[in-house]
């Protein structure tokens, strides 16, 4: 049988689907910033294109309390422990950790950049919007909802 080739890896595998999501983050963003800054878009009766500034952190909350050297300094000091803790793990592991990397690195670019997160996907339901977010913020929830997911299963198999 033969040997999988090196670009098939987890370890290569993750970083290409973290560029990935990194470039596919940032060129959303540069389009509303580009193009829909006065205006939004609907798309069907509950989803819009929208522009929004979120200077907080997740969901917008602490919007005018968080200072925007804090918020980078956090994230990158997250990040550095996320790839620490991916480098520990089993290959499984790593492409949940590469989405969330992505994500943050995707965030840290726009408070450079921006000074804020620049969110656009707007659902709602009627009235009831759920808080606009971008491409970097479902990467980081996918990841997240997938390491959980992961160790759920982990530690069921060690009670087995």
């Amino acid at each position: 049988m033969r040997e999988m080739p090196k670009c098939f890896s987890s370890k290569c595998l993750s970083i290409f689907a973290a560029i990935f999501v990194l470039i596919t983050d940032q060129l959303t963003k540069l389009a509303v910033v580009s193009y829909l800054v006065e205006e939004s878009w609907t798309i069907t009766p509950f989803f819009n294109i929208v522009f929004v500034k979120n200077k907080g952190v997740t969901f917008g909350m602490f919007n005018n309390m968080a200072s925007p050297s804090l918020l980078i300094a956090v994230a990158i000091g997250a990040t550095a422990v996320l790839i620490v803790f991916a480098r520990k793990q089993a290959p499984y592991y790593r492409l949940p950790i590469a989405a969330i990397i992505a994500g943050a690195i995707g965030n840290i670019i726009d408070r450079i950049f921006y000074g804020a997160v620049i969110d656009f996907l707007d659902f709602h339901l009627y009235e009831y919007h759920w808080p606009a977010f971008n491409i970097a913020d479902s990467a980081i929830v996918i990841g997240v909802v997938t390491l959980f997911i992961i160790s759920y299963l982990e530690e069921k198999e060690k009670r087995s």
